[in-house]
């Protein structure tokens, strides 16, 4: 299963408030995001259950534009009930995750990858900390995240091999000697760098740098989730390291992630470029600056645009980039963009990013 976003233009201006149903097993809780729901005039709240059992059940009645997913629930888990809902009545879901480190968020990231759109904190209270922002997040997610044409999976669409380029631009070669591999994704991005980064030997001979937009609590454990998952180290970016082969740094819980002309990363606490960091593009714009035509840049499904003006520039600079294809892309809006300002050297479906990069790598050390 995958999501498609519609472009802007397609998307029909909604008349009525989002529908969403909550599945939560913990009363409290369930209560907690009902009242979180019914505050935002975005959002109305068409349905609340205690297990996936009712959820799958309540489904076809109550036919919600986005849902709340639990992952910890008694009977079936919201791993298998993310799973049923994609294939029985695809609907967009949120999950809300109230562990970070431990074997229940792994869980959360498995869930992407069976087709859930995003992840976000689970709210514990009115009264604590950072209550009003978890909410926010909680409520913003399902909105934007109803919006994402949930479909199944359609056959791929042959690759354009040549985008169309921006003023300036010229079709390149590959680069003989790349040097370091800049990678950026957001909705849908887990089980996209997953796929992509698994394709990679543990010997692969670059370093790679990688943005994925998530909250920031939930960074060391995605890092530790991938690292479980790929044969090249994962680890979450530390300042000052230098960039290894064959070791993959992510960017840090709202923080960007830059390379140095040293070869060494920063981690900068800047403002945010187009309300994200780390942003895409700031990272793109360092590997320009400091790996000039020796760089190789992906940017893969996420909405918005952060990335493309980055990618764009690091294209001018004699970077190799490329972009995920429409035809697999979760929301092709990040890469749509960068092909747009002519930022995208090679489009190819997500199955075929990491072999490309593994042959460009092979040629680079003279394998």
């Amino acid at each position: 299963m995958r999501a498609q976003a519609l472009p802007p233009h397609a998307v029909p201006a909604r008349v009525m408030p989002v529908r969403v149903m909550i599945v939560e097993d913990s009363l409290v809780v369930r209560r907690l995001l009902a009242h979180i729901v019914s505050r935002d005039p975005r959002l109305t709240l068409a349905a609340a259950v205690a297990s996936a059992e009712e959820a799958l059940q309540e489904m076809p009645r109550v036919r919600p534009d986005v849902v709340s997913m639990d992952i910890r629930l008694p009977g079936m888990d919201g791993l298998e009930a993310t799973r049923r809902i994609m294939a029985e009545q695809p609907t967009p879901i949120v999950v809300i995750a109230d562990s970070v480190q431990d074997s229940t968020f792994s869980i959360s990231m498995n869930a992407l990858r069976a087709g859930a759109l995003s992840v976000v904190e689970k709210p514990v209270g009115i009264e604590t900390g950072g209550f009003a922002q978890i909410a926010e997040t909680i409520c913003t997610q399902l909105y934007i995240m109803s919006q994402v044409a949930v479909i199944r999976q359609r056959a791929a669409m042959p690759p354009r091999s040549r985008p169309p380029l921006g003023p300036g631009m010229a079709a390149q070669r590959p680069p003989s000697q790349p040097s370091v591999l800049a990678i950026a994704a957001s909705t849908g991005g887990p089980p996209a760098l997953a796929q992509v980064l698994g394709a990679l030997p543990a010997d692969f001979p670059l370093p790679v740098l990688l943005v994925q937009h998530m909250g920031a609590a939930f960074m060391e454990g995605f890092a530790h989730w991938l690292d479980g998952l790929v044969p090249m180290k994962v680890a979450v970016a530390q300042e000052g390291e230098p960039a290894r082969p064959g070791h993959v740094y992510v960017a840090p819980g709202d923080r960007h992630l830059l390379l140095t002309l040293q070869g060494t990363l920063r981690l900068s606490n800047g403002q945010p470029i187009a309300s994200q960091r780390p942003s895409a593009t700031l990272l793109f714009r360092s590997v320009a600056e400091a790996a000039g035509a020796q760089a190789l840049g992906v940017l893969l499904t996420g909405m918005g645009e952060d990335g493309a003006v980055g990618l764009a520039e690091m294209r001018q600079s004699g970077g190799y980039t490329i972009t995920e294809h429409e035809s697999t892309a979760v929301v092709y809006g990040m890469p749509a963009a960068a092909v747009r300002l002519g930022g995208s050297s090679l489009s190819l479906p997500l199955p075929a990013v990491g072999p490309r990069l593994a042959q460009l790598a092979r040629q680079e050390a003279g394998r």
